[in-house]
């Protein structure tokens, strides 16, 4: 199909294919999306919705996870395995990541705040300031994302409400603090908003907010429904005209099942797109369910962080979190907002962490910022405690971000400049 060539044939895969080829291949349906994989992982039959807890659970979930669908996955690469060929059992690692998050919501430990707090009754509010009720506040082809997202025909994104930092000078404000804007949204409608982009063209499913962590219970059970589904989540009219009330671009794309066709089954690579201050449970959940991952990388090891975003152990957090996924060999492009006064305390710190541990890893090194929300000198809900950030970087700020870089080797310039129509920084 002329979608999958050219995407296939996208300049950008010649500098960092190597680093995301599961993704690459799942997108143009030569493998398998990892959850139809982990929907042919079989739980024993003695184990079936028998815990006594989800702490058991989780237990056997990533014995299974690292034990049989790793090996299943690298037997797929290797082509001595095919899934078409495996039977689908009864009770899989899909149906098991699906039970595992409903029972965290109780008390909930999606976030590194672990607050606790049931949110299925909702009568106690964490950081995050959700029960079990998801909202979207909007869905499209995002052609804004990196090339390797975008792509020709768009990144599926899906956009939730609510945060679990408080980032003063967030750009999409209006979601992250706003728990309830947007549509109220169930796991099933999630996933045929999934659909629907798929086929429409998109190259992946795009998570995000506000942050997407903190609907991890949405999330998986809308990739439940993909894997359990599939095809059969094509919307009757009266479910599509409910979710079209959220979708901005559902007028301009032609819709063709066989983009999201892997030998008859619907296919599209997850890629959770977050501020990754989660806790190593959640991440175990996700590891056989994301086929990339978009983390931010926002702040150094200094109190940037609390005073900018009222978040407390964020780079203890996130390096650990990013160091795991690598070491699991995750599909990663780490991304890296260059803020005003901020190069040498955050910006140069992440980047020597990055050199140390991940050089190889794909880095946007952003110059977009811009003072929104709290550190808007414009808006009356300023905070003049936050003043330092209460303008654009000045072109020295991102030149020397940039030079610092390149004095690294770290492997940026392509998904940094591609925009720009240039691909080399010359410091």
């Amino acid at each position: 199909m002329k979608v999958y060539s050219e995407f296939a044939n996208l300049w950008i895969w010649r500098y960092v294919g190597d680093r995301l080829k599961w993704y690459y291949n799942v997108s143009i349906n030569n493998y398998p999306a990892k959850y139809l994989i982990a929907k042919r992982v079989e739980v024993p039959a003695e184990s079936y919705r028998d815990f006594t807890d989800y702490r058991e659970a989780l237990k056997l979930y990533v014995e299974l996870t690292e034990r049989s669908f790793e090996k299943l996955r690298s037997n797929i690469v290797k082509g001595v395995e095919d899934i078409d060929e495996m039977p689908i059992p009864r009770y899989s690692l899909l149906d098991l990541a699906r039970d595992i998050v409903w029972d965290i919501l109780k008390e909930c430990i999606y976030c590194r705040w672990r607050c606790r707090v049931d949110r299925v009754k909702g009568e106690k509010l964490g950081a995050c300031m959700l029960t079990s009720e998801s909202r979207v506040g909007c869905y499209f082809h995002h052609i804004g994302e990196e090339l390797v997202f975008r792509g020709t025909h768009g990144s599926g994104t899906i956009f939730f409400t609510s945060c679990n930092m408080r980032c003063q000078f967030c750009q999409n404000a209006d979601i992250s603090k706003d728990r309830f804007n947007g549509m109220p949204t169930s796991p099933r409608e999630l996933a045929q908003m999934a659909y629907v982009l798929r086929i429409e063209g998109c190259h992946n499913i795009n998570w995000v907010g506000g942050e997407p962590t903190i609907h991890l219970q949405s999330i998986v059970t809308a990739i439940w429904h993909l894997g359990r589904e599939g095809f059969k989540l094509h919307p009757r009219r009266d479910e599509l005209d409910k979710i079209l009330k959220v979708k901005t671009d559902y007028y301009i794309y032609n819709v063709d099942k066989n983009y999201a066709n892997y030998k008859g089954e619907f296919n599209v690579p997850i890629l959770f797109n977050t501020n990754m201050f989660m806790t190593e449970e959640t991440l175990n959940i996700l590891r056989p369910l994301v086929d990339v991952w978009l983390p931010d990388f926002k702040f150094g090891p200094g109190r940037c962080t609390i005073r900018l975003s009222r978040t407390p152990w964020y780079f203890e957090t996130v390096t650990r979190n990013l160091k795991t996924i690598y070491d699991w060999g995750e599909d990663m492009l780490i991304r890296h907002l260059i803020m005003p006064n901020h190069v040498e305390c955050c910006t140069k710190p992440v980047l020597e962490w990055i050199a140390r541990n991940m050089r190889d890893v794909p880095v946007n090194i952003m110059d977009q910022y811009r003072p929104e929300a709290y550190a808007d000198p414009s808006s009356p809900e300023f905070n003049p405690q936050v003043k330092d950030i209460a303008r654009r970087p000045y072109p020295e700020e991102l030149e020397e971000a940039w030079s610092y870089a390149e004095k690294l080797n770290l492997l940026y310039r392509e998904v940094t400049f591609e925009k720009k129509g240039r691909f080399v920084f010359i410091p």
